[in-house]
């Protein structure tokens, strides 16, 4: 669990942290010389019936805002500071709003340096104080006076520190794992080391992990959990990586740490619900907005549908950022902009990955992860969704992708990709309209072929097959083989179709051993020949015995007759000996022959072919 300090400069946080710590963190000399919080500092709290807490100070100053936000970004319990010899102050305000933003979930309020002032300052301060905290997460948060200098009021503090952190739940050590980085050094002997606060998931040694955005990889050395070896880092606690395979400078401070081979994707682009703080500006598409998720800093527009954003309101909008962001939905992040730069207010990211810079927003705010996945897959239509991205893309936990798509009657799932059950329709009426516009195209054709229907209805070979399943479950279709037909067709049952079939298959059983060829056919019959010898194939009454030579059924048994009684086992017969046997001139004599081989029934040597047994059927 995270405790983030937030407060005015001066009032007192660094001394604070020290007196519940033992830790002084503000390490950097820079902070010693000037007396100020410059980077985010970091120490343990162990507290009774809890367990070990990370706390983060954060700096007060107004310059180190964006450093403060770097840390407050994923804590789970605040520690306001206010100084009783000061009050509310415009940073502790900010500091407020900003934890507002990020939907902290509750915390303690300490009112600092009661050893200068006197009861009555004391009151003051107190309401001065509740009155901040109203309507903020720390509303009901309990008011402790302490002082750092003399020990009062610390061991309370504590006590409620620990009643607040018990109501605050686990976070889940089965989601994604992901660690927003904020440090990035190098030690002898360890080599790279980053360090950051684990927002999810578990991470084990020598687990592969991706350094995002960009490709690097690198494998992780060892863990260090609140200054200590760890064989597993969980989420919701300070830890330093040991990145073996990387080097230190192919880190950026920003950067994310994210397990490789999970479904985590740089966007310049996202959704979100954006709410603006009521003393904020009218916000329109070309305002210039800096964006700040975790330790990750971006310029970015925010786009509303039907027009600016007011203050005060809450709106659905695509941020469009100068650069990628590693992000999530349900991530909570600030805006701020103006001159001089503040805060003017922040969101929850509702769809990290849009399909392009010209998406539109989503249709409301607030919506359940099964609403936004219906949207999502209206968009994707007929590319669909991948079901391993869900758990990025919607925010939802591994484990809760399944009952997710169980409660989502309205989902197909096909292989590993989800679609909208209105896609399936769509697909299915294309597909009921092509085989229509076949059988009419081509009434002599067994229907239309398989592959020329998946071809037509999707990229993805798996969603077509579905759709041609559902369609033949449905009885909206018959699948033969390769072909589809529509229920009672038949092909060349027309009387025109049926006499010129009948003309056809005449001609050929009256030419016997020795048929005309395909394009003699075609000049004698018309086009419709290589369509009728095809339905005369599946009938079983010709041969295609070579490509332009097709023989009727009774034709070929009169050969293999002929053969049957003219060859022996083992001896082998040049085609000249076969000729004068069969009574045919080598034009038919070889097609036959080479028909003979590929069905086996021949065997084609250097001194001519041998014959097994000879069937009296083809």
């Amino acid at each position: 669990m995270i405790l983030g300090t937030a407060g005015h400069i001066d009032h007192g946080k660094t001394a604070l942290v020290r007196a519940l710590t033992g830790v002084d963190t503000d390490r950097l000399p820079e902070e010693k010389r000037r007396g100020i919080t410059i980077a985010l500092g970091f120490a343990p709290l162990t507290l009774e019936g809890v367990g070990t807490l990370g706390v983060v100070d954060v700096p007060g100053h107004e310059a180190f805002v964006r450093t403060m936000l770097a840390g407050a970004t994923g804590v789970d319990l605040a520690l306001l500071v206010v100084a009783a010899d000061e009050g509310v102050k415009p940073q502790t305000r900010e500091h407020l709003a900003i934890l507002t933003l990020l939907g902290v979930q509750g915390g303690v309020v300490a009112l600092t340096k009661r050893d200068l002032v006197d009861p009555e300052l004391l009151a003051i301060a107190i309401d001065d104080a509740r009155t901040a905290v109203r309507g903020s997460p720390l509303a009901d948060a309990p008011i402790i006076p302490v002082s750092a200098h003399t020990g009062e009021g610390i061991d309370v503090l504590r006590t409620a520190l620990a009643e607040r952190a018990r109501a605050v739940p686990r976070r889940d050590a089965e989601d994604l794992w992901r660690m927003p980085v904020d440090r990035v050094f190098s030690v002898a002997g360890a080599g790279t080391v980053v360090t950051g606060t684990a927002w999810s998931g578990a991470l084990e040694r020598d687990a592969a992990l991706r350094v995002a955005p960009g490709d690097r990889t690198a494998r992780v050395r060892g863990i260090e959990t609140h200054g200590a070896r760890a064989d597993r880092a969980l989420p919701g606690t300070r830890a330093a990586v040991a990145l073996a395979g990387i080097d230190r400078a192919e880190i950026p401070h920003d950067a994310v740490l994210v397990r490789e081979g999970d479904p985590w994707t740089p966007s310049r682009v996202l959704r979100a619900d954006v709410a603006l703080l009521d003393a904020a500006p009218v916000i329109g598409p070309r305002r210039q907005l800096r964006f700040h998720l975790g330790t990750a800093e971006a310029g970015c527009r925010a786009v509303a549908a039907g027009g600016p954003i007011a203050a005060g309101a809450t709106r659905a909008v695509r941020l469009i950022l100068d650069r990628p962001v590693v992000a999530r939905a349900g991530d909570r992040f600030v805006l701020r902009g103006g001159s001089p730069v503040g805060t003017l207010g922040g969101g929850v990211v509702t769809d990290p990955g849009p399909p392009s810079v010209r998406a539109k927003p989503f249709a409301s705010v607030g919506a359940d992860a099964s609403a936004r996945l219906g949207w999502i897959l209206d968009e994707a239509a007929a590319g669909g969704v991948e079901v391993g991205t869900l758990p990025v893309r919607i925010g939802v936990r591994p484990a809760q992708v399944e009952r997710l798509l169980k409660d989502a009657p309205k989902v197909v799932r096909v292989g590993e990709r989800l679609y909208g059950a209105h896609v399936l329709d769509r697909q299915r009426a294309r597909l009921l309209d092509e085989l229509q516009r076949a059988h009419a195209a081509d009434p002599l054709a067994p229907g239309l072929d398989r592959q020329t229907a998946r071809n037509a209805l999707s990229q993805n070979p798996a969603l077509a097959d579905e759709v041609i399943r559902r369609a033949e479950r449905a009885g909206l279709l018959v699948v033969e083989g390769a072909w589809l037909r529509a229920p009672g067709f038949s092909a060349g049952t027309g009387t025109a179709a049926r006499e010129a079939r009948d003309r056809l298959l005449d001609l050929l059983r009256s030419a016997g051993a020795e048929p005309p060829s395909v394009a003699e056919l075609v000049a004698q019959l018309g086009d419709d020949v290589p369509a009728l010898l095809k339905l005369l194939e599946r009938e079983r009454l010709v041969i295609p015995v070579a490509l332009d030579r097709w023989f009727a059924r009774e034709g070929v048994v009169l050969l293999l007759g002929r053969l049957r009684d003219h060859v022996r086992p083992g001896t082998a017969y040049p085609p000249s000996a076969l000729r004068d046997a069969l009574g045919v001139s080598r034009k038919y004599l070889i097609p036959f022959l080479e028909w003979c081989d590929r069905q086996r029934i021949s065997h084609r040597a250097a001194d001519g072919r041998t014959f097994g047994t000879v069937p009296g059927e083809p």
